[in-house]
């Protein structure tokens, strides 16, 4: 039997034109050609024309781990099922700068930008939905620390 592969992550939104400025300003390029819309408004977007899938990562945390990389879930105990959808940059001044740009147009930040005991620099923003996303720099091997208890 051929095993599964991890094709595309698809959100709800709830308002879809919201949820479109967000990733646009984010940097997804979305052309209007690919916002399929009815007279009642958007109904779905596609972020690429390439059918062929990038490499895209499936990861799992758990509810205690995710409170140490995530500021604004420090406490909470209603984790179970919460998603992140990450985007790379290519700098860890990129993380920051786009993380300023978002926050400054009104976005909610989760977590400022930080140098991650993986050796990336990570922040976190939130959608207009409630989705948690993360951007994070390359790896930086010689920023690496060791992981914290969890």
């Amino acid at each position: 039997m051929n095993r599964p592969v991890l094709h595309q992550v698809n959100l709800v939104s709830g308002d879809m034109e919201a949820s479109l400025t967000f990733y646009r300003r984010l940097g997804l390029e979305i052309p209007d050609d690919m916002v399929w819309r009815t007279p009642s408004g958007a109904h779905h977007i596609t972020a690429s024309r390439d059918s062929a899938s990038p490499a895209l990562h499936f990861e799992l945390d758990s509810d205690a781990f995710a409170q140490v990389w995530n500021a604004a879930w420090k406490g909470r105990t209603d984790l179970r099922g919460r998603v992140v959808v990450s985007f790379h940059v290519a700098s860890r001044a990129d993380v920051d700068a786009i993380y300023r740009d978002m926050t400054g147009a009104g976005y909610r930040g989760l977590q400022a930008p930080f140098d991650a005991f993986w050796g990336a620099r990570y922040a976190i923003l939130e959608d207009p939905d409630g989705i948690a996303v993360g951007l994070m720099s390359p790896i930086a091997p010689d920023r690496k620390a060791p992981p914290p208890d969890v």
